[in-house]
């Protein structure tokens, strides 16, 4: 059965192709197309020790605390920058000028200061304040207990796309920037455990870092790490030559100030990036425009010097190198996937939650033309909830012409 987040067969038209056999004689639960995972659970050296953590630091409140980082970081907004802010200023200003000359009683001098100090209130009262977050050891233990679980779902479930659809992959290398509490460090080890041979996790928080490596020794700072070879530094190798095979940013764009800073980062790392790079953001509009920022910046722009000549080519989620088809939707909705999820066993959390998140993987190299054992096949991806019916079910498809598309499929017409 098809899935949220799984890849269809099709052809440019959307319409089934089915003179390929997709399945080669496999069951259907094995479709090459089904990326999702099943509910995951952290693994239990990592929930034990983010247990004995938090119950060893007795923040007051926790609870309460969880409660508003989260709400707060998945309402978090990217800065508005001067461009914009005089564009809308500019808007705003224009708009009150031509109310006023409708019922003009004052004297144009007067008038000019008044609507300009309407304009700065307005700008005031509708502009997102962002400011830098700063995590000492009791908020960063208030964001273990509030994002390690989902967080950690949300990185794995980017992570299977590679593991399944590039089987022969295996890194030896990994650079996590924006490392945080080692999510990408756990979830990576588990595809790649035997591979992996350093893992270099950068983060500019020192007391996010000491949590981190707190987890990997179980909270017991004379044990040895249940992860090998993973390193903990502030800042990202100086040499551009220096190349990991697997680069990742999870929710760490968000945490950088302007455009400008984003698209120096992404360049970055992209520098660092010897096959796949994944940046990971909130499930949100501004989560959805950052990454596709990102995705701009590698396919339309270039750096005055290049080390590494191999072109960037979109993996996934989407199908097609084009202008994203939801940008120009309207309402707006952002192109987000589910992985479901068991938080950590906390007074009041057990029950089965839900990580809603948005993800580019950028590939190193000429972009594959199919896969081996699909060839012929177009992959389209299903962006929403499958919505089932009786015999038949709407799949919501960005295609590879870069459109979106409704597909109603039956066991009929298409097959089982």
């Amino acid at each position: 059965m098809l899935l949220h987040h799984c890849l269809l067969g099709v052809s440019t038209a959307a319409s089934p192709q089915t003179s390929v056999d997709i399945l080669k004689g496999k069951p259907h639960r094995k479709h090459d197309g089904v990326i999702n995972l099943k509910t995951l659970r952290l693994p239990e050296e990592l929930q034990n020790a983010a247990r004995s953590i938090i119950y060893s630091s007795q923040v007051k409140q926790l609870s309460d605390h969880t409660k508003k980082l989260t709400n707060y970081l998945w309402s978090r907004k990217r800065l508005v920058d001067n461009q914009t802010l005089r564009q809308k200023a500019v808007s705003l200003e224009k708009e009150m000028w031509e109310k006023a000359m409708q019922t003009r009683t004052e004297r144009l001098h007067s008038m000019s200061d008044h609507i300009r100090r309407k304009v700065l209130t307005e700008l005031k009262r509708t502009t997102y304040h962002w400011t830098p977050l700063r995590y000492d050891e009791e908020l960063g233990v208030v964001y273990m207990a509030s994002r390690l679980a989902g967080g950690y779902a949300a990185v794995k479930r980017s992570l299977n796309e590679i593991k399944k659809r590039d089987p022969t992959f295996a890194p030896q290398t990994l650079l996590d920037f924006g490392s945080g509490l080692g999510t990408v460090a756990w979830a990576s080890h588990s595809y790649w455990g035997d591979s992996l041979k350093e893992m270099v996790c950068v983060d500019s928080s020192g007391p996010m870092n000491i949590l981190a490596e707190r987890l990997l020794k179980g909270d017991d700072e004379k044990a040895e790490p249940h992860i090998k070879h993973v390193y903990f530094r502030h800042f990202l190798p100086v040499s551009p030559k220096v190349q990991f095979d697997l680069v990742v940013a999870a929710f760490t764009l968000s945490e950088l100030q302007g455009v400008k800073d984003r698209e120096d980062a992404v360049f970055t790392l992209w520098r660092k990036t010897s096959s796949y790079l994944v940046l990971i953001e909130n499930g949100t509009m501004e989560g959805h425009q950052m990454l596709m920022e990102a995705r701009d910046t590698l396919l339309k722009k270039r750096e005055a010097m290049v080390h590494d000549p191999r072109p960037a080519s979109v993996f996934a989620p989407c199908s097609h190198e084009l202008k994203c088809p939801k940008l120009a939707q309207r309402p707006f909705l952002p192109c987000n996937f589910q992985q479901p999820y068991h938080p950590l066993h906390l007074p009041g959390r057990n029950e089965r939650q839900t990580e809603k998140f948005s993800y580019l993987i950028m590939k190193r190299s000429e972009p594959v033309e199919a896969e081996a054992e699909t060839e012929g096949v177009e992959w389209a991806r299903v962006v929403a909830p499958v919505l089932r019916r009786t015999r038949h079910v709407h799949c919501r498809m960005c295609c590879p012409d870069g459109q979106l598309q409704n597909m109603v499929v039956t066991a009929g017409k298409h097959g089982r």
